[in-house]
Formats: C-alpha cells, sequence, structure tokens
C-alpha cells in the first residue's frame, strides 16, 4: 500500500526570526522536485506566520510544535487551535518526548489535543517513543502501545485520514545514538500492529509512520529503505540547511 512519505525538520527552541527565515529560504530554494514527497517545517511559534507567508505557493507545509486543546482561556503562555489555525500552519506536532518528559504532559492531555487538532482542521504528527531505561527492561513495546492507545482514545476510524505517527526513542533524541534500521522497523510493525486492533487493516496500512532520533544524511538511507518507515521527523540536522536537504533527497 503506497503511503504519505513525509519528511519533517522540528527546530525546537532554535532560530532568531532572521534566522528561520533564511534557514526556509534555504530549504525552499533548494528543494527542487519533489514529488508526491512532503516537506513539512516546525518553526518554533514565534515565527510560523512568517515562515506560513514565506512557503505560500511553494510544496513546503508548516507546523506548529505545541498547543493547548482549548479554543481561548486564562491559559498563560499557551497557544490554541484556533490561532494555530489562523497563523496558516497546517500541522500541529503532539506528545513530543521533550513535552511529555520535560514538562510532564500525558497520554490523556496529548489525546485531547489529538482531538482539538482534528476539529480544528489541523494535522496531527503524535509522537511516541521509549526512554531507554524502559527498552533495556523490556517495556519499550508496551509503552509505545499504551501512548498509542491514550492517544487515540474516543476517536474514529475514519479521523486517522489525516494523523501521521513519529515513532522517536527518547534515547536517541539529540544523543549521536540511533535505532538501527531494523530496531526502528520492528517498533514500526509494532505500531502498526496497534492500529490495526484499534482501526483495523486498512487504517494501520495507509497511516504514515516516521521515525525521529539523531536522523543525518549518513543514516537516512538504512532508514527509509525500511518498509514501515515512511519519512523521518529531523531535529539537529534540520536546522542547516544543506543536511536537511540531504534527507530531503534520499533515494
Amino acid at each position: 500500500m503506497k503511503r504519505r512519505e513525509i519528511f519533517a525538520g522540528n527546530w525546537k527552541m532554535y532560530t532568531t526570526h532572521a534566522e528561520a527565515m533564511d534557514l526556509a529560504r534555504g530549504i525552499i530554494g533548494g528543494m527542487g522536485n519533489m514529488g508526491t514527497r512532503e516537506v513539512v517545517l516546525f518553526p518554533p511559534s514565534l515565527h510560523v506566520r512568517d515562515v506560513v507567508n514565506l512557503c505560500k505557493g511553494t510544496p513546503v507545509s508548516v507546523g506548529v510544535q505545541n498547543m493547548y486543546f482549548e479554543k481561548e482561556g486564562a491559559f498563560t503562555g499557551e497557544i490554541s487551535p484556533a490561532m494555530v489555525k489562523d497563523a496558516g500552519a497546517r500541522f500541529c506536532l503532539i506528545g513530543h518526548s521533550e513535552r511529555r518528559h520535560v514538562f510532564g504532559e500525558t497520554d490523556g492531555q496529548v489525546n485531547k489535543k489529538v482531538l482539538a487538532g482534528l476539529e480544528w482542521g489541523l494535522e496531527p504528527m503524535v509522537c511516541v517513543g521509549e526512554l531507554l531505561e524502559e527498552r533495556e527492561s523490556g517495556r519499550g513495546e508496551s509503552v509505545v502501545r499504551s501512548q498509542i492507545e491514550g492517544a487515540f482514545v474516543g476517536l474514529a476510524g475514519h479521523r486517522m485520514k489525516t494523523i501521521v505517527i513519529a515513532y522517536e526513542p527518547v534515547w536517541a533524541i539529540g544523543t549521536g545514538k540511533v535505532a538501527t534500521p531494523e530496531m526502528a522497523e520492528a517498533m514500526h510493525c509494532v505500531i502498526r500492529d496497534v492500529l490495526a486492533g484499534l482501526f483495523g487493516g486498512e487504517i494501520a496500512g495507509s497511516t504514515p509512520i516516521l521515525y525521529g532520533g539523531s536522523v543525518k544524511p549518513d543514516n537516512i538511507k538504512g532508514l527509509f529503505g525500511m518498509a514501515n518507515i515512511d519519512g523521518v521527523l529531523v531535529g539537529g540536522a534540520s536546522l542547516k540547511a544543506p543536511s536537511f536537504l540531504d534527507i530531503v533527497r534520499v533515494g
């Protein structure tokens, strides 16, 4: 089954406004013809509207790195799905490991954000992944399974059509370590198995699942060559246009 191929760059808490504009221009200018391959940029929220405007008329889409699940209210420091939509962003990154493990985000909050994103016509990119101690103790698969099940509580199968999942082993994010292609492929198969149990084989087979965790130009080929890896969520290597473009152009 042919699935969407998505290459996303998460800029995290990096880039001034000028740096963000230069980075976006460099990526747009160097892309060439990507065919049906999708490229998504996740700049810091302060830069989103300007990056969206820069990307208009190009194959590049833009998303936010996080959002709250309420339309509005007394939630100092948060951004709502209504604001995200108004800024022109298409995607919302939900449940990134740093949100879970630095800011204490729960599966329940992830679920509310997924439902809110869908309600506002956004495309959630839902992140799941295990800690090193969870993998070493043999609990990696059960942790990821639980995160998937928790993220999609109350979700009807037809609403999965615009959802993307990103598997990011926490022990491989920003550490220079990377899951081997075989390790990543095995967990992607687990994720598809969970989706099949929740929504049936057709949805499990059509949902794009990306890999994230120290993705670089020198390891992308092996990862993307796996049957169940449909693209990547790139961190540090997305902060330099040449390295990100090398990843995006993988054959």
